[in-house]
């Protein structure tokens, strides 16, 4: 993939190069802020920006409005310290199609990485986890219609452990209900969003949208 870097940390933004060329991608700019960002993205077009938030002159949230807004088919991913809520749902409103944490592995962000390529959202369990419990708060706040492909309550309960990597057994235990239970709650799940295992999961809580959002 051809990668625009846009951190204003350049020892970071260097580091993350090196890693992404040896990967075999491609980096077609750096950028030291937002407003920076915006510009090489418009002339380089590339396949991915992979961005920061906090930055001087234009923070990496309104760099992601901008560009999604002038090239919406461009992919961006926020790479940030910030674990603020605030930051990631703004993220994910703008457009962002992934919110990671830059003390994740080099292993974990080459597989997000290659999760892009095939045009799913870059996020890792726990960051899928906090974005449900967000929109199944929105979602009753607004008192949304029933609808039978809406995950209820409990089935919300169980995808938020799943996504926190506890299994069948675990999951019972911390709900309370026997392990079948547990496993018939999956299942449903799983038919609900269509998807075949856990791993899965995670990546189409975003890209699907469990439960309505604004």
């Amino acid at each position: 993939m051809r990668i625009l870097l846009a951190d204003d940390h350049s020892l970071f933004r260097d580091g993350v190069a090196s890693l992404l060329e040896a990967w075999g991608h491609e980096v077609v700019g750096q950028a030291s802020d937002g407003a920076e960002a915006i510009v090489l993205a418009d002339r380089s077009r590339p396949d991915l920006v992979l961005m920061d938030v906090r930055m001087p002159v234009l923070s990496g949230l309104a760099a992601t409005q901008r560009i999604k807004a002038d090239h919406p088919e461009i992919p961006i991913v926020m790479l940030t310290v910030s674990e603020d809520e605030d930051d990631l749902f703004t993220a994910i409103k703008a457009g962002a199609q992934g919110y990671l944490l830059k003390n994740l592995e080099s292993r974990q962000l080459r597989r997000m990485l290659e999760a892009v390529a095939r045009g799913e959202p870059a996020i890792t369990p726990a960051t899928a986890a906090r974005i449900l419990e967000e929109f199944a708060r929105i979602d009753r706040a607004a008192g949304a219609p029933a609808d039978p492909d809406r995950l209820t309550d409990r089935e919300l309960e169980v995808l938020g452990l799943v996504t926190r990597g506890l299994r069948n057994k675990e999951i019972a235990a911390r709900l309370g209900i026997s392990e079948n239970t547990a496993k018939f709650h999956l299942k449903n799940i799983l038919e609900k969003v269509h998807v075949r295992s856990r791993t899965e999961l995670a990546a189409r809580a975003v890209q699907q949208r469990l439960v309505a959002g604004d």
